[in-house]
């Protein structure tokens, strides 16, 4: 049954209420608060039971036929939202906004929020490690702008990208943003690819927000940047209900100021996740994130994903890295404080538009207890860094909260004795009677003799008197109890004294909750006053804990700090790819990279397995980790400031949009090529494979010559074409090197060294069968490969001879040149004829 095919008018007045509602959440999941359940019914009812396999069963709203419905316990709805989200739905939640016991009729309800896939705030859904990115995009025709926020942490940002969705995509995923919101848009493309290919979550809007929150974005000037910021927060507060008061003022990323990679570098060189399993697991940020808190993991991530370009900020980061490594003592000192702070960020996000509770604040006091120490830590070590303590904020926390309180906040238990006078007077008189149950039990059974006599309560009766079947002979009419329910094995009863105490104890512990329910939203607005000052001493929480984490690393992974130079020189001694260092059982062969002024290109030979792709992943990474503010693994390392790197490595087949290994090794080819500067740095492994051999010849010795001599970028190209190393002869700026192995009786040992030269040998035959190849595969594979040698050399002799000849002939044939002379418009179809018997004919003689 749909909500279309029912009539209105006959509905139960409470699922009249649940359409009026559910017409302004069409898109949404309406979660829809009865009592201790959230229940979904018609479509989202089928729906939900079938995404979160629940039982779907029917209610009566007033017609014959039941109508489909579903529900979970309000106490258990975070895992079920949290899958409806990441299947890319919208979840809005509808709350009784009246306690039913204070209201005739029926509760008022309301969406109190929507939760989308970029708008979660609950830490228990988020990712500790990753920031959880909504993004508005605008298109001008000209260039995006984008405006992205982590509603979690506050966080905001605005930048513009050139008009190339390529860029925009690598952008969007590079940042992972989880789901944008479009203005009007209609690029039908561009929403399917981001759906379609990506599972972004994509949202449509047609209006601004112009009279709220006018303070993030007062002091930009670019009208680009505030309309994005515009559209961004329309959504959030219009569409979803966000509190937005948490959000700091937009910061603007220039693109220029940080080293562009797009995502096939970053997936290619498994900066944040490996390429096979897709896992954070054994990916670089895995390696260097020694960090303390979740926030510092983030903002370790952010600086790996935005390496600086700028020198003076850069040499800042190794100076702290230096220093805290001289001073060891203070570094443990902090790293032991750090691990002592909570989420900062994201319990600034709670307060303003989460589910807050007393826990939440007690993680709140517990971080703020620590930053006194904190602070004179970095005062010891001459980091100029302005840190808030906030002792008013934990003084304030100190005093109210419970240290053991209730998940929820409308348990009581939530404030000390001592804060309030007033709740103190309550909390005397609950105790008290509680004191009194016990003592009028005692009596009870001293008077009656009746000793198996219960004084209990219930919702239902409030207190009563249990008697067990056994002994209700005993109670006598002088009692003046007032039986009230009957049980299988007991009575129960009610006294005039007994009525009189529990008014008095009731009502207490309703103006307990009812109080304390009240004074805690009053310390969350307190706190709210002081949010962004919160959220700017998160901030440097976080840079610290990044730069220590840094330190650590450099420590413990034998890093040396790098001298940048402005002579486009690199020069690494014994540079070594961190993570496989780590990992590896084998003890890892470090390699120099000397490229000076003179040279930009290594064009680099050498057998498959034997670490040619290492070897060109492990320069891109040194130098990420140098711009990134890290020390790097090497064990000297002068390093010039590289604007963008690209690489093509590896090969893979875009199944989705259809595309073969070599159009997408084409494609990334192009990128390349086309934004490469003087000062990027590009790896080029194995181009050109992906097609017919001298096709790929051909190809890649022209892309070689390009990037050699037009672009003069820092390049490494390896390559299995042999014939491309006598590219060094003509081209001045293209050095071979090759890595060495050493071949003894048919097998082949792996040194894993570069080494100045070229090899013109690929030794895959040993490789497949050092992979386990049957051995007569082996045989005849060595047998065809000889043939196939013999061949190709006297081809190649034949072929030479044909040229000249053919290039000889070209030059005095006379027949060429009468064709030539031919004015074949003003010919007629007989003289045409005659002249072509006549040519023929004297090719003929001259044979």
């Amino acid at each position: 049954m749909k909500r279309s095919e029912v009539n209105y008018d006959d509905l139960s007045p409470m699922m009249k209420q649940y359409l009026d509602i559910k017409k302004e959440y069409e898109d949404e999941l309406l979660f829809y608060r009865i009592g201790d359940f959230y229940e979904l019914f018609f479509e989202d009812g089928l729906l939900a039971s079938r995404e979160l396999e629940l039982t779907l069963t029917g209610k009566n709203a007033g017609l014959e036929e039941r109508i489909p419905m579903c529900g979970v316990p309000f106490h258990s709805v975070k895992p079920y939202i949290e899958k409806l989200v990441n299947k890319g739905y919208k979840v809005a939640i509808c709350e009784q906004l009246e306690d039913p016991k204070d209201t005739k009729g029926m509760v008022k309800r309301g969406v109190v929020q929507v939760i989308s896939k970029g708008t979660v705030v609950d830490l228990e859904l988020l990712n500790e490690h990753d920031n959880h990115f909504i993004a508005a995009i605008l298109d001008f025709t000209y260039m995006y702008t984008i405006c992205y926020a982590d509603i979690s942490t506050g966080s905001l940002f605005v930048s513009n990208v050139p008009h190339q969705k390529d860029k925009l995509i690598s952008t969007l995923l590079n940042l992972g943003i989880l789901e944008v919101v479009l203005q009007n848009n209609e690029d039908l493309e561009l929403i399917s690819t981001l759906k379609g290919t990506y599972n972004i979550e994509v949202s449509i809007v047609d209006g601004l927000l112009k009279d709220q929150y006018q303070s993030v974005y007062s002091h930009l000037e670019d009208e680009h940047y505030i309309r994005a910021i515009q559209v961004l927060f329309y959504y959030l507060v219009v569409k979803e209900l966000k509190d937005l008061s948490h959000v700091e003022e937009a910061q603007i990323i220039y693109q220029d100021d940080y080293l562009e990679m797009d995502i096939h570098t970053v997936r290619n060189l498994e900066l944040i996740e490996t390429l096979r399993l897709k896992e954070r697991t054994f990916s670089l940020l895995w390696l260097l994130d020694k960090t303390k808190t979740s926030m510092g993991s983030r903002k370790l991530k952010n600086w790996l994903m935005n390496p600086l370009k700028n020198e003076e900020m850069i040499i800042d980061r190794y100076n702290k890295i230096e220093k805290l490594n001289n001073e060891f003592i203070l570094k443990e000192q902090l790293r032991e404080n750090l691990y002592e702070i909570y989420d900062l960020e994201r319990l600034c996000g709670k307060i303003t538009c989460g589910s807050l509770n007393a826990r939440d604040l007690l993680q709140l006091k517990n971080s703020l207890k620590v930053l006194p120490t904190i602070l004179e830590i970095v005062r010891n070590l001459g980091f100029d860094m302005s840190l808030q303590t906030h002792q008013d904020i934990y003084e304030l926390l100190e005093k109210a909260i419970y240290e053991n309180p209730p998940v929820t906040i409308k348990e009581g238990y939530l404030i000390k004795e001592g804060y309030s006078a007033e709740l103190d007077e309550l909390k005397s008189i609950r105790s008290g009677g509680k004191e009194f149950i016990a003592n009028f039990e005692a009596k009870l059974k001293e008077e009656t003799g009746i000793k198996n006599l219960k004084v209990g309560y219930n919702k239902v009766f409030g207190y009563y008197i249990e008697i067990t079947k056994g002994q209700i002979a005993n109670v006598s009419e002088d009692f003046h109890w007032e039986r009230r329910q009957t049980l299988t094995n007991a009575e129960r009863y009610i006294s005039p004294e007994l009525k009189e105490k529990e008014a008095l104890i009731l009502n207490a512990e309703e103006k307990i909750i009812e109080l304390e329910y009240t004074m805690f939203n009053e310390i969350k607005e307190t706190i709210k006053k002081d949010i962004l000052a919160l959220k700017d001493t998160a901030n440097l929480i976080a840079s610290l804990d990044a730069i220590t984490a840094l330190a650590v690393c450099a420590e413990e992974y034998h890093l040396v700090r790098p001298v940048i130079n402005h002579e486009h020189i690199i020069e690494i001694k014994n540079g070594r790819h961190p993570v496989i260092e780590k990992v590896s059982n084998m003890e890892y062969v470090a390699n120099d990279c000397v490229m000076d002024r003179n040279v930009n290109t290594l064009l680099i030979t050498g057998p498959n397995m034997s670490g040619k792709s290492t070897y060109m992943r492990q320069l891109a990474i040194i130098l990420i980790m140098a711009q990134m503010g890290s020390f790097v693994p090497a064990t000297k390392a002068n390093l010039p400031i590289i604007d963008k790197i690209f690489t093509r490595i590896g090969a893979s087949d875009d199944l989705v949009s259809g595309e073969s290994t070599f159009m997408v090794e084409m494609k990334e080819a192009k990128n390349a090529i086309c934004n490469a500067t003087e000062d990027s740095l590009i790896l080029f492994d194995e181009l050109g494979r992906g097609t017919a051999t001298y096709d790929g010849m051909s190809l890649a010795e022209s892309i070689l010559k390009y990037v050699s001599t037009k672009i003069q970028c820092k390049t490494l190209f390896s390559t299995h074409y042999h014939e491309l190393t006598v590219l060094e002869n003509s081209i001045p700026t293209i050095k071979n090197v090759h890595v060495s192995a050493i071949e003894s009786d048919g097998k082949i040992t792996f040194l894993h060294k570069i080494k100045n030269g070229a090899v013109d040998k690929s030794y895959g035959i040993h490789v497949a069968k050092l992979a386990g190849l049957p051995e007569e595969v082996i045989n005849d594979a060595l047998n065809i490969l000889a043939m196939y040698e013999k061949g190709s050399k006297k081809e190649k002799k034949e072929e030479q001879i044909q040229l000249v000849m053919n290039f000889q002939d070209e030059k005095e044939n006379p027949i060429e040149a009468k064709l030539k002379s031919l004015d074949l418009l003003r010919m007629t179809p007989i003289e045409a004829l005659n002249t072509l018997y006549e040519l023929k004919t004297e090719i003929e003689h001259n044979k």
